[in-house]
């Protein structure tokens, strides 16, 4: 199967909710072909549905050194870190990344969430507060987020 085909077929499975389907899927392409960039994302996101954290950080971060100003794997990268528990990565890997990320609500609510759990309270509301500034619907989905259970109000 062409590289085309492997990757809609790898879709396909996580459409269907089977990340260890679509990493099957992958593993059978060409070596040179698992490094592109299209591969190496639905690596990405199939590793983070199968919560395969330590192995979804270092897809993430690959990603990030490939393409170092795509936001979003900075964002992906540094929540696998946060989810393996290394937290203090997770908030140092997310403020290498491109100055983009400053406009970007969920860098923000990301940003606040590692500053939570790390103690970093007056950071954390800051960054709180901004990314509710700029995405109201995220308030919600703090009320809910045990990373920033021990912020008082928000």
């Amino acid at each position: 199967m062409g590289l085309v085909s492997v990757l809609r077929t790898a879709l396909g499975w996580l459409e269907l909710g089977l990340p260890e389907d679509a990493l099957r899927e992958l593993e059978a392409l060409e070596p040179r072909d698992r490094m592109r960039k299209q591969a190496l994302e639905l690596k990405l996101v199939a590793q983070m549905k199968a919560e395969r954290w330590n192995a979804g950080a270092d897809t993430g971060r690959l990603l990030c050194l490939r393409e170092p100003k795509e936001a979003r794997f900075f964002i992906h990268a540094a929540y696998c870190l946060h989810e393996t528990g290394d937290t203090e990565a997770a908030r140092n890997w997310l403020m290498t990344g491109p100055s983009s990320l400053i406009k970007d609500p969920l860098f923000h609510y990301n940003i606040a969430c590692y500053h939570a759990v790390l103690g970093e309270r007056n950071q954390a509301k800051s960054h709180l507060q901004r990314a509710f500034s700029m995405d109201e619907s995220l308030r919600g989905r703090a009320r809910e987020d045990e990373d920033l259970a021990a912020l008082d109000e928000f």
